[in-house]
């Protein structure tokens, strides 16, 4: 009897520690993260890294249509912890797998909700997630970043036009709509602007070495994320936008969607779902953030059973040098003999694709099966497919959606590969939603899909491979138009370490016209890319852009041979990546591997550099490297360059040198 006394006294005091307890922790694999949860009034949640506080408590929650928030007095039902170290299939431009290790916290609360957080040894992650019978409506989201002092933000703010009114300027509305693309401001976190959007990703320096990128993953039928200081405190709190209640035809060329009018709820939910992850990423070094897979590992699995047709490769681009060609018969312009000119240079140069950008279509139809007269698709995607080069068609984002899968089976049967999918412009939950449906019909037909006009990858490239590149980056075409004081150079050793930990990106990097500081202008029908001509080499190494542009003029690669030959060999599928060295804002170096070859590039800001890298990595034997180097006069004329071949040394450290806005890249075999 007494045996049976104690044994039920110690099972209600287990029941009672775990519904009770108001604290629960959580470390990463390697321990160096605690992740502290306290379920009082509200669940809150901090995190340190090793004895840096990284992010102060920070209150989440939901509010539902009906007067119920979760996270608010939860009362909690059951906590279980589960370590999980797996591989999974890495994305079709990386190695063949990906170990994905992370200790995990499920906290089960009484209204059938869930709050789940994981601990990587390189960050943190929580998801909201619901099993209630009948389905809901969100009407806000709760997402605070509280960090401990005044800590520097490296934030890429919403863009506004030149020509918005200062009483649009201020209006967080109008910042809905933007095509995510801006350079970065470093500002104190109580100094930012308390009118202004930040789009993620986003990044905050917690000790002078340690930096946090807040970023979210696995995003599907929910609006994107986009934090804002309002009140001039130390916090971050997350702006979602409103559910469009009426949206008009309108924009670039009748092509998009625009929101006229908005509901008083973010989103529409199943009474089952998942909710997106919030993301925060941790780096004792910067180099460490340059090759991140932290969201793609948060995504949801592939739905796509075979990924063997899903083809990255190199690109002959036509838009960015205003189908510019020289020494030709005919009046180069969007016709057959301009893009029959350009699959004959991609098949000379082993290219795999040729993208027909926009005007193949008629304008303002917003009708993807009417055609120009000057062009003949069936004639051009048989003459590529003569040539083994594979054809691209761009489409705007209103012109898709209206008929998608018509439009998708019709030139998937004609032998199309895909569709530069542009001018979205928003991330409400419709717009999200889009993505979703886009990457869905592609897979179905076979047809790659590249999202240009786009927010930030969440990590739908590992849900469907077949979304093989985004935009949501400040890339080459704002040269084009950008003023001189426009600082490419320093977004370019910046971007890196922020904007692609979230995934690829649609940089469209190749530019044969070169410029110094002092010589940059904008010039749109013959552009030209700020800093030097081995920098632009070097953009294929360090970016990963699996849908790789060539964004110059076949006439002008055909005058740069050496240059062509070498970004036209430079793969576009990596076995191995090493973060060599950088430090956001100033610098980056990577190497990556591909076979029994390693590829190294470097890119600086706008102060010449000499580095010592570390290529410890390759191991025994006798190594050379084909070598391009800024020139003694880069510094002076950007296209200025020393391309030759050298000794590997055997101590394995490598001495660079950079001029200002310049590169390094070299090619390394065994001798």
């Amino acid at each position: 009897m007494m045996y049976r006394l104690l044994f039920l006294i110690l099972m209600v005091s287990v029941g009672l520690s775990a519904s009770a307890q108001q604290q629960h922790t959580l470390l990463s694999p390697d321990g160096k993260i605690t992740v502290t949860v306290d379920l009082k009034d509200k669940i809150t949640y901090g995190v340190r890294h090793e004895a840096d506080v990284v992010l102060a408590p920070s209150p989440i929650s939901m509010k539902l249509a009906g007067g119920e928030t979760l996270g608010a007095q939860p009362k909690l039902q059951k906590a279980q912890k589960t370590a999980v170290n797996q591989t999974i299939q890495a994305p079709v431009y990386k190695r063949a797998m990906i170990n994905d290790q992370y200790n995990e916290l499920v906290l089960t609360f009484k209204g059938d909700y869930r709050v789940i957080f994981r601990a990587y040894n390189d960050g943190v992650a929580y998801r909201f997630a619901t099993s209630k019978k009948k389905d809901f409506v969100v009407e806000g989201e709760e997402a605070t970043f509280h960090f401990p002092a005044d800590q520097t933000a490296i934030v890429p703010y919403v863009k506004l036009e030149k020509k918005t009114s200062t009483e649009k300027k201020s209006s967080i509305e109008s910042q809905f709509w933007n095509s995510f693309e801006n350079t970065y401001i470093h500002s104190p976190l109580s100094k930012l602007d308390p009118k202004r959007l930040a789009f993620l990703p986003l990044a905050v320096e917690v000790t002078p070495k340690k930096k946090v990128v807040i970023t979210e993953a696995d995003l599907e039928n929910y609006p994107g994320m986009f934090l804002a200081n309002q009140n001039g405190g130390t916090s971050l709190k997350g702006v979602f936008a409103p559910y469009p209640k009426k949206v008009e035809q309108g924009g670039h060329n009748q092509l998009q969607l625009l929101v006229k009018e908005r509901e008083n709820f973010i989103a529409k939910a199943k009474g089952t779902r998942l909710f997106p992850w919030r993301t925060l990423v941790i780096s004792s070094q910067d180099k460490e953030l340059a090759d991140s897979d932290m969201v793609y590992k948060l995504a949801s699995p592939s739905r796509v059973k075979d990924v063997s047709w899903i083809k990255p490769g190199k690109v002959a681009w036509d838009w960015w040098n205003a189908w510019n060609i020289g020494g030709v018969d005919f009046k180069s312009g969007i016709n057959n003999a301009t893009y029959k000119h350009y699959i004959d240079f991609a098949a000379a140069n082993k290219i795999q694709y040729v993208i027909l950008d926009e005007g193949w279509a008629v304008k303002l139809q917003a009708d993807l099966l009417k055609v120009i007269p000057e062009i003949d698709l069936k004639e051009i995607v048989s003459y590529a497919r003569q040539k083994k080069v594979d054809i691209i068609l761009w489409a705007g984002y209103h012109a898709f959606d209206r008929d998608m899968e018509n439009v998708t089976r019709h030139y998937a049967s004609m032998g199309v590969k895909g569709f530069k999918v542009d001018f979205m412009d928003r991330d409400d939950q419709q717009a999200v939603e889009f993505y979703n449906r886009a990457a869905e019909i592609g897979a179905k037909y076979k047809m790659l899909i590249d999202f240009h006009g786009a927010y930030k990858p969440t990590g739908l490239q590992r849900t469907y491979p077949n979304v093989i590149n985004f935009e949501g980056v400040h890339g080459l075409e704002q040269m084009k138009w950008s003023d001189p004081d426009v600082d490419q150079v320093t977004y370019d050793v910046t971007m890196p370490y922020i904007r692609m930990l979230a995934g690829p990106i649609d940089y469209t990097q190749g530019a044969m016209r070169n410029a110094t500081k002092a010589n940059y202008r904008p010039v749109y029908s013959e552009p030209m890319s700020q800093g030097t001509r081995v920098r632009q080499l070097a953009m294929y190494v360090v970016y990963e852009a699996p849908l790789n542009m060539l964004a110059d003029s076949p006439t002008n690669y055909m005058k740069e041979k050496e240059s062509t030959a070498f970004i036209s060999a430079v793969p576009e599928v990596w076995d191995n990546t090493v973060a060599l060295d950088g430090k956001i804002g100033e610098h980056i170096a990577i190497a990556r591997r591909k076979g029994n070859e390693w590829y190294v590039g470097a890119l600086t800001n706008w102060d010449a550099r000499d580095l010592e890298l570390d290529l410890s990595f390759l191991g025994e034997g006798s190594f050379q490297a084909e070598v391009f180097k800024d020139g003694v006069n880069a510094d002076k004329l950007a296209s200025d360059y020393v391309h030759q071949t050298v000794e590997v040394p055997q101590n394995r450290k490598l001495k660079i040198s950079m001029a200002p806005g310049g590169g390094y890249v070299c090619r390394i075999y065994k001798k």
